[in-house]
């Protein structure tokens, strides 16, 4: 069954949108944060703790899931939902992040891009038609378009090329889109630039996908401010009754003004990562639970958080798990942090509800990071 999203209610001083998606005679709200299960499994948790958590779209990842084990594997295990045993949403990205940060300029072509298995270094060449095919066989419920991930730090001419040929990806990826149960989003590209934002995104919505991401905003080298502008410049161009998705956005701030400027998904690898290196989200700010001071800490983590890992163990029994590189710390941070982004997202969809979200923006700031603008 093909998943169905309706939007509810836009907030009348910001852009911020409450949605439901509807899928397996299931009710799952939007806005909405996606945990990353880049190889078919949320690192270190099992499906039924995410559940448990009220879990809805997962990620998983096309180029990783194609190396190994293959979706052909996939394919004959049933697609992603069988195989890793996850009855929710599933979402695929297409690929195309990791395999421009493995490729060299001179081996992007019209065609598609040459690059090396980051696994044994075989020469590896990716088109647009190749990575619609592998997520059709995968059989997520929301498929991505192939992209060019143009750098952060380039210039306004190559991305308007970045942006042509991205287009030109997306006709060609739609043209062999088979799988009726699939949604297939488009990806807007563009930077900080508004002249070719809207062009990304007026090209890109007359396709008449079934979504649309916004990609180009998760760049190591770009501010804060380039960041919004690229939110605010994308969704401005965007159906109001399609799905808009923020593509690698996890910091909590970055997704409060996200949905601010009308975004409805997020997705990012930080809440499990953090939690691998000893880092948990609190509502006051992020602890190294590392530090000697929560060594006779025998309190949760928070104690406002309901999640199965402040319920049952103390600060000090992680701290002591991470400093004996025990993964059984790894597993309750990240039930933690990914627990704390789902809150996140209670609260903005609650203040969506009371027209409060820039005032709930800014008591955010204050109590997480401190600041008071």
């Amino acid at each position: 069954m093909k998943l169905q999203f309706n939007l509810e209610k836009t907030d009348s001083k910001t852009k911020a949108r409450l949605g439901t998606i509807t899928y397996n005679g299931k009710t799952y709200k939007t806005p909405m944060f996606m945990p990353v299960g880049t190889n078919a499994t949320v690192k270190t948790l099992a499906p039924e703790e995410l559940k448990a958590m009220n879990s809805g779209i997962i990620l998983a990842n096309t180029y990783h899931l194609w190396l190994r084990p293959g979706e052909d594997i996939v394919a004959k295990a049933g697609g992603l939902h069988k195989f890793m045993n996850y009855d929710g949403p599933i979402l695929t990205d297409s690929g195309g992040f990791q395999v421009f940060s493995l490729a060299n300029p001179k081996d992007i072509t019209e065609e598609g891009v040459t690059f090396k298995s980051h696994l044994n270094g075989d020469k590896l060449f990716l088109t647009p038609e190749k990575s619609i095919a592998i997520q059709n066989k995968l059989n997520s419920d929301i498929a991505m378009s192939f992209d060019e991930c143009p750098p952060a730090t380039a210039d306004h001419e190559y991305l308007k090329q970045s942006i042509e040929r991205t287009i030109r990806w997306a006709e060609r990826g739609k043209k062999v889109h088979n799988n009726p149960n699939q949604m297939l989003f488009g990806i807007v590209q563009g930077g900080p630039h508004y002249d070719l934002r809207k062009y990304s995104a007026e090209e890109t919505v007359k396709l008449d996908f079934d979504g649309y991401s916004i990609g180009g905003v998760a760049n190591d080298h770009e501010s804060k401010e380039d960041m919004y502008k690229a939110f605010s410049y994308s969704t401005e161009f965007l159906p109001e009754e399609k799905l808009r998705y923020a593509m690698g956005i996890g910091e909590p701030i970055d997704i409060i003004e996200g949905v601010i400027r009308g975004i409805d998904l997020f997705d990012c690898v930080s809440p499990t990562r953090l939690a691998r290196h000893g880092h948990a989200h609190t509502m006051n700010g992020n602890i190294n639970v590392k530090n000697q001071k929560y060594k006779e800490m025998f309190e949760p983590i928070e104690k406002d958080c309901d999640c199965y890992a402040c319920k049952h163990y103390t600060l000090a029994y992680i701290r002591h798990l991470i400093v004996a590189k025990e993964t059984f710390g790894a597993r309750l941070l990240s039930i933690h942090n990914i627990n704390f982004l789902y809150r996140l997202m209670t609260e903005i969809r609650e203040n969506i509800e009371k027209g409060t979200l820039e005032e709930y923006r800014d008591q955010f700031k204050m109590r997480f990071y401190g600041e008071n603008k």
